[in-house]
């Protein structure tokens, strides 16, 4: 009797880094992120097959393990899922072809639980390419189970992984173990056996060369000084590359939208429908999204780097100082999701064991440099550095992630010390082999990584220029200069109210709307200086248009606005502020306090403040600005 006559529940099963949820996603069409480090994720996703595999067959895709005897909430997750009801009638066990030595432990453990599996062997690739050869067929016969090589990159072998798990016969659920009780004597007879079926699947031995070759570039990359000053030239080239090789693509981009507001505001004529359209959604839109192909870099350049094999190592050099500050290796997961975005991090969390290093890093993720800064950062940046080389721009860049995750260390150092200390808790983390990244997939992934930014972005910037435009040509003033219009608009009114606040920083009640308005979404505020400045009133490109309003923009004293030091002063703001109330609701939620969460959005944007005032203070005392 197969799977699908009686239950259709298949669970994917495998270690991080074993191609598990990337298998999930050509089974079921979905868009999971594959991530390279265990914790990633602490719930079992769940999809259905494509119809291109026949019936639909609901799979589960578990949280990456190493073990069955659960040291975190991702392998409790996973172990739940096996065990604790009988919806799971067959299991997928997706293990590494370069790492069969260790997957076959998980081999064995899969076994005792009494569930029928297909294997799924991955990265066959990689071990043709070390000069190795794998039995699949004595594989299957040790392991008395189908299996079945799986090209993770290019969908191959998906079709036969779903015809195999079809033929499976199903278990009764009695027939089902809902743990494992293995003392330590057990663990090593399981690891010896492991040891042995690999000496008789693997054929000819790694290649001395290769393996000294994989060896030497390890010696530097994890070196503790070398592999420090090789991370910053790699992260340093990565980020000026987002200033000099998205450039053509930016400039399609401003072209575009600047060729729409202008053909718009000739077809709709001189009204307010038509300032709407042209100064409001388009420009406050087109400011954003012109930032775009430097996002894209971004996200191309890290799935690149993660795809190598080298992220993972990058990841050693970070965790080494974690213990330092109180955390353990797991908290590097969430810190590191923080670069993309907080909301997921903080969620990422969840994999913490010790509430104590939990608390510390929810509070410090924040602080990362999330991709909502970046339109912000570059905006900014180009103001700077404009006319120079973009290798400036590109350091300057770099200074601020590092800048973050500086802060964020020093916040945690201080944290640690106060709070009471616990047990320390364990990481465990695999690296990957080294890998030639195959550059379709790379672009794939970016390209997806893009869209789902523009997506979540986009709404958020629309809603709030409609409120933003309304709010700056209401009550309407006839006669009256686009000036005029701006300072006595219930927004403008709002700005002045507010603008003894922001002149320590200086700047006037304009900027401070941007920054205000930077709390629904970071990007929002170059939509909002976009809408503001009416920087779709010219012929220009819409950024030479902003970064030549910002320039001209003076207090009522005919003093510039954003100078030297207060452009510093914005920045400095943005990389510790807290601007995100969205990250707010999520660490209420996760934290279960809003005391905690009102607390870390108090004390970061406070702390914010102090930091740019005291810049922009100093840099005038030193005649900067």
């Amino acid at each position: 009797m197969s799977v699908d006559q009686i239950a259709n529940h298949i669970a994917l099963v495998g270690s991080p880094n074993s191609g598990k949820t990337t298998l999930f996603n050509w089974l079921t069409g979905s868009k999971f992120k594959t991530v390279n480090y265990a914790g990633s994720t602490v719930d079992a996703h769940r999809g259905s097959t494509l119809p291109v595999y026949g019936p639909a067959l609901t799979v589960l895709d578990t949280p990456g393990i190493y073990s069955l005897q659960p040291h975190g909430r991702d392998e409790e997750v996973t172990l739940e899922t096996l065990t604790a009801t009988d919806d799971v009638r067959a299991v997928i066990l997706v293990i590494d072809g370069t790492q069969l030595n260790r997957q076959l432990y998980l081999v064995r453990q899969m076994q005792e639980l009494g569930l029928p599996m297909v294997l799924a062997v991955t990265m066959m690739d990689i071990v043709k390419e070390s000069g190795r050869r794998l039995d699949l067929e004595k594989l299957s016969e040790l392991c008395d189970a189908p299996v079945v090589r799986v090209d993770g990159r290019l969908g191959g072998g998906v079709i036969d992984v779903v015809e195999a798990a079809r033929s499976l016969s199903t278990v009764h659920p009695g027939r089902r173990a809902r743990g494992l009780q293995w003392d330590d004597a057990r663990i090593e007879r399981e690891i010896s056996v492991a040891e042995a079926w690999t000496k008789l699947v693997v054929f000819k031995a790694p290649d001395r060369l290769t393996l000294d070759h994989l060896r030497r570039w390890d010696r530097i990359l994890l070196h503790p000084w070398w592999g420090i000053l090789t991370f910053f030239l790699i992260m340093g080239t990565l980020f000026s590359s987002i200033f000099w090789v998205a450039a053509p693509a930016m400039d399609l981009v401003d072209a575009a939208f600047s060729a729409l507001a202008s053909g718009l505001n000739s077809v709709l004529g001189e009204n307010a429908f038509s300032d709407f359209v042209s100064n409001g959604v388009v420009a406050g839109v087109g400011a954003v999204l012109v930032f775009v192909p430097q996002i894209f870099i971004l996200f191309f350049g890290f799935t690149l780097l993660e795809d190598s094999g080298y992220l993972a190592r990058a990841a050693t050099i970070v965790d080494r100082p974690l213990h330092k500050l109180g955390l353990s290796g797991r908290a590097f997961v969430p810190i590191l999701s923080g670069f993309a975005c907080a909301v997921p991090a903080v969620m990422a969390s969840r994999n913490i064991r010790s509430a104590r290093e939990r608390w510390i890093t929810v509070f410090i993720i924040p602080f990362m440099t999330c991709s909502a800064r970046l339109p912000v950062y570059a905006l900014l940046l180009t103001f700077l550095f404009h006319d120079q080389p973009a290798w400036k721009g590109g350091v300057a860049l770099t200074g601020l992630y590092i800048g973050g995750l500086f802060i964020g260390s020093v916040a945690a150092m201080i944290l640690n010390r106060i709070l009471k200390k616990s047990a320390d808790s364990h990481f465990l983390m695999e690296l990957p082999i080294y890998r030639w990244p195959k550059p379709g997939f790379t672009l794939h992934i970016a390209l997806r990584r893009t869209i789902s930014y523009v997506k979540r972005a986009g709404p958020t910037i629309f809603v709030f220029v409609l409120i933003l435009w309304i709010g700056t040509h209401f009550p309407y003033q006839s006669g009256v200069t686009p000036e005029v219009q701006l300072r006595e608009s219930v927004i403008g009114r709002v700005g002045v109210a507010v603008e003894p606040v922001f002149h320590p920083m200086g700047l006037d009640w304009r900027a401070g709307l941007g920054m205000m308005s930077a709390f629904v979404a970071r990007e929002v505020f170059v939509s909002s200086l976009a809408v503001i400045f009416s920087i779709a009133d010219t012929d220009a490109s819409l950024q030479d248009t902003l970064l030549t309003r910002m320039r001209e923009a003076t207090f009522t004293d005919g003093r510039a606005i954003f100078t030297g030091a207060s452009v510093t002063g914005l920045i400095l703001f943005f990389m510790i502020a807290l601007q995100c109330l969205s990250t707010t609701g999520i660490t209420w939620r996760e934290m279960g306090s809003w005391k905690y969460a009102v607390g870390q959005l108090i004390v970061m944007n406070a702390l914010a403040y102090i930091v740019a005032v005291a810049a922009v203070q100093s840099l005038r005392a030193l005649g900067i600005g």
